[in-house]
């Protein structure tokens, strides 16, 4: 490619610097991501014509490879824009997504639905022989390519693929408005305390960077809590004053859900009707069932099969812990809470704890019951020394380094990189990571993919990064984060891990492109290290003193590992159900165009008989893993899915001994890190555990009955 001339060509130009070319932030803006991947659009399809086209016969060669060397301009723009909207999202960004999206999606039905390519893809998939002489990892990704188009109606007539391609094009509209409604509440609406005295149960390091946030919002002298998971749950954990607390959780959980232009529950309602009839002109019986058949579970009896197994057990569990924490709340006088003017608690026949209490009585029988409180555990967690505990983690199972890559641009001033190394000092990869909340990044926590490794045509070096949302501190004090928050930060790590240790030859079975239900099992068992004593004992350090995490707070942590499992374990058995009921509607005749999502939310919570003061993880009309894209949507249930694999693992490292067994570590790294979709995820676990995965050691690891 000649030497850039424009912002937006650059976008498009291989990538230059360290570690096989880095991303060239502070050299475009929001507007050249439009114009280039028009042109990138532009190229793909002329390299997909010419293998359409091609006259000689096909094979493996010159059809899927050159498949899989197509299209790399339009995957580098991509995977940039999709990283700057979920951490730098603005009103220029949100607009190209807007009018991009649909385009992007018409583009890929182009490729997926060309006659003549797909002609040649299962001409080779059908050729028996061609195929014995290839590798067994040539032979996956035949399957995986002839899989992916089939899917996506390569096999329609031509009417059929046109509505196909007008419904793909109107759902990818309805998730980016559906994300962008999501992010405009949670900007703008926050929690703001302008009265010492509602402050009181609450950390002094919250309140010191809620003081910051609101200053830099313009509201000196009072205290911001934003809009966010890392900030509403520590509120409702410690917050005394209960009517704070509920407008606190309203706020939240009605995030997506506020009448007039950004409500949410109407786009819902459009695209349950639209992946219905996706299904039916797919030839299958609803969505539920299409995604299912191309992930590890394979119907959605079989996910429900596992749901529901669990939430027999959970939500008796979860009704014991309630009247657990109600009985204390009834009986409190010492302990915090809403005492009257002589001290005493609330007394039998007050009202009965809700959704916004549970969290904060569940914090006061933790002490009780394992004098393990968050705020004695904060000290000993900060966010650097995590990091650090991370990379160290990396270093001891997989031979990892990661050093400072200071010259590497960076698209905000929070943001460190680094460049990965091997144990012999060889490149691996690259490494990103963005902690912090701020204007304009969504939510929660997540990795992306900035480049994917693979070996075609000579080495490609993957980068990856890692988003959370921790609030930051004042200047010069460390930010101390949550127990639950620094399991989500290993959690994360896993994935990065999965897309770093890749090595695969194709792109299309890279990292972390495996299975749904399978892509949370890495993810999953790296948080198991963050409670080994060698990550303790090395990095659990009292931020002040720099003592180690003392012995009983270990020995609390230990025992608690089952406090609350029941509540937990629905607040996300709720939303997986909803995910897989609501997606498996069968036939958009019998069901309304006017399907109230809510409606089937109060319905299945009842039908379920959920403790009310058990809420669902993510409702409706922020529940962003289904309706903001396709990629989770009837597929939430793949993080139990995963769990299941999870605990199994788990065990395999208890009956070693040590979750640093070198033998057993390798067999993760070869079989599960490294291997990408390069093996179908049933053999990869067999291959690691030696059987197949057993279910029991998801309800043993939850402290639930064996049934």
């Amino acid at each position: 490619m000649t030497p850039a001339s424009a912002p937006s060509d650059l976008l498009l130009a291989p990538w230059t610097g360290p570690c096989g070319g880095l991303p060239p932030f502070g050299k475009f803006t929001a507007e050249d991501f439009e114009p280039a991947m028009t042109r990138a659009m532009g190229l793909c399809r002329a390299e997909i014509d010419a293998i359409a086209a091609n006259p000689a016969a096909p094979d493996f060669d010159n059809t899927i490879v050159a498949l899989e060397r197509s299209g790399a301009a339009l995957t580098q723009v991509r995977h940039l824009f999709g990283a700057l909207t979920s951490t730098m999202s603005d009103a220029t960004l949100r607009a190209v997504d807007t009018r991009m999206a649909p385009l992007l999606a018409a583009f890929r039905d182009e490729t997926t639905q060309n006659s003549a390519l797909f002609a040649r893809i299962a001409a080779v998939a059908a050729d028996a022989s061609a195929q014995a002489t290839l590798t067994a990892e040539q032979q996956r990704l035949i399957d995986v390519v002839y899989r992916r188009f089939q899917r996506e109606g390569a096999m329609l007539d031509d009417a059929a693929k046109a509505r196909l391609k007008a419904i793909n094009a109107r759902l990818a509209s309805l998730f980016t408005q559906f994300s962008q409604n999501q992010l405009a509440d949670e900007e703008q609406y926050s929690l703001v305390i302008d009265r010492p005295t509602d402050l009181a149960g609450l950390p002094a390091e919250l309140c010191e960077s809620a003081a910051a946030a609101a200053e830099a919002a313009g509201k000196p002298g009072a205290w911001l809590f934003a809009n966010t998971r890392s900030s509403m749950e520590p509120f409702l954990r410690y917050c005394d004053n209960r009517a704070l607390r509920e407008q606190a959780w309203r706020m939240f959980t009605q995030r997506g859900d506020h009448a007039g232009e950004r409500d949410n529950k109407p786009l819902i309602t459009q695209m349950l009707r639209l992946r219905a009839e996706r299904a039916a002109l797919l030839g299958v019986a609803s969505h539920a069932h299409w995604v299912t058949d191309n992930n590890m579970a394979g119907t959605p009896d079989a996910t429900l099969a596992l749901l529901n197994r669990m939430w027999k057990a959970a939500s008796a569990k979860a009704r014991e812990e309630i009247a657990e924490l109600q009985a204390l709340a009834d009986s409190s006088s010492h302990i915090g809470g809403e005492l009257d003017a002589a001290g005493n608690g609330r007394g039998a026949g007050q009202p009965r704890i809700e959704a916004w209490d549970y969290r904060y009585w569940a914090e006061k029988l933790s002490t009780l019951k394992y004098r393990l409180d968050e705020n004695a555990l904060k000290p000993y967690l900060q966010l650097d020394r995590l990091r650090d505990a991370m990379f160290w983690v990396a270093g001891e199972l997989y031979g990892l380094s990661f050093a400072p890559l200071t010259e590497a641009a960076v698209y905000h001033p929070q943001v460190s990189v680094y460049a990965v190394t091997g144990r012999g000092g060889e490149p691996v990869g690259v490494f990103y990571f963005d902690p912090y909340a701020r204007k304009g990044k969504v939510s929660g926590a997540w990795m992306n993919n900035y480049r994917d490794q693979q070996r075609l045509g000579g080495a490609v070096l993957p980068i990856v990064s890692n988003n959370s949302n921790f609030v930051p501190a004042p200047a010069g004090a460390p930010v101390l984060i949550s127990w639950g928050d620094a399991i989500t930060l290993f959690h994360e790590f896993g994935h990065g891990l999965h897309g770093l240790l890749s090595a695969v030859t194709y792109p299309t079975l890279s990292g972390t492109a495996v299975k749904s239900d399978f892509v949370e099992f890495p993810s999953q068992i790296t948080e198991r290290w963050l409670r080994t004593p060698e990550v303790l004992s090395r990095f659990a350090l009292h931020h002040q003193t720099g003592e180690p995490m003392p012995a009983e707070l270990l020995a609390a942590l230990d025992a608690s590992k089952h406090f609350m499992q029941g509540v937990e374990s629905c607040e996300y058995l709720t939303s997986a159900l909803y995910d897989m009921h609501i997606h498996s509607l069968i036939d958009t005749a019998d069901h309304p165009a006017d399907i109230d999502p809510a409606q089937f939310e109060r319905d299945l919570m009842r039908q379920l008989d959920c403790p009310p003061q058990v809420p669902m993880r993510h409702r409706p009309p922020h529940f962003s893993h289904i309706f903001a894209g396709d990629e989770y949507s009837a597929g939430y249930y793949v993080y139990l899915w995963a769990d299941a694999l999870c605990a199994d693992a788990a065990e395999a490292f208890d009956e070693a001994g040590s979750y640093y067994d070198p033998a057993l570590v390798d067999r993760l790294h070869r079989h599960i890190m490294s291997a990408g979709n390069s093996v179908a995820p049933e053999l990869a676990f067999r291959r690691f555990r030696g059987r197949d995965v057993n279910a029991d050691a998801l309800m043993r690891s939850r402290g639930f009955a064996v049934v």
